[in-house]
Parts: C-alpha cells; structure tokens; sequence
C-alpha cells in the first residue's frame, strides 16, 4: 500500500456519498460520465486511484470542484484548512444539489456577512 492509499479510499468513500446523496445508482452515473459502473464501484472502493479525465468526469457528474477533490487526497493543498470551516460552510460544499460555481458563490456571500459582524 502506498503512502496516499487511505486518501484515496477516503475519497471513494466521499464520491459514494456524494452519489447517494444525488440519489443516483452506479447504472445511471455510468451513463452521465461514460465510465462503466464496474470501474466505478472500485473507485469508491478505494480498488482504483482514478485518472484525472476520469476524476473529472465524476466531479462534473456530480456538480463537484475537481480542486476540492485533488486537495482531498492530498494533491493539492486546501485553499482553506478544513478546521478553520464553519458547520454552514462545510454543508454548502457537500450538498451535491448546487453546482460547484454555485458553492462558490454562497460562499463569498457568507464569508462577506461574517466580515461585517465581526
């Protein structure tokens, strides 16, 4: 096992939930990202460390930022420490209901109400 084989496991953890929480079978995101289901199902197993067209793909399928995911496992760094989020601001980048320039928006207007309380 390689040094980022639990981040990878975490993030096909991460990637079944999402898809869940779309309430979208393996079947139905194969047909939004051409990749066949069985590859699918290994890549949320942590079987498979997925390419970048691939994690694209699936990132795009499930209205998630492609950055979000590559710092998840620890390609990328995190343009915020995960500690320093708030409960609102961890559930807008969840919710794979609204698009990723979506969460983006409501968060520079959350982040905006913050700075003029404080």
């Amino acid at each position: 096992m390689g040094k980022n084989d639990g981040a990878w496991k975490s993030l096909g953890e991460f990637l079944r939930a999402q898809r869940r929480l779309a309430n979208l079978s393996l079947r139905q995101l194969e047909s939004l990202t051409t990749i066949s289901n069985a590859y699918l199902s290994q890549v949320e197993r942590g079987v498979y460390r997925p390419s970048a067209p691939v994690l694209k793909s699936i990132a795009d399928a499930l209205h998630l930022s492609v950055k979000a995911l590559y710092a998840r496992v620890g390609l990328l760094e995190d343009e915020e420490p995960r500690g320093e989020q708030t409960d609102v601001e961890r559930a807008i980048r969840v919710d794979a209901r609204i698009t990723a320039g979506q969460k983006e928006a409501l968060l520079r207007v959350y982040r905006s109400f913050l700075e003029s309380v404080t």
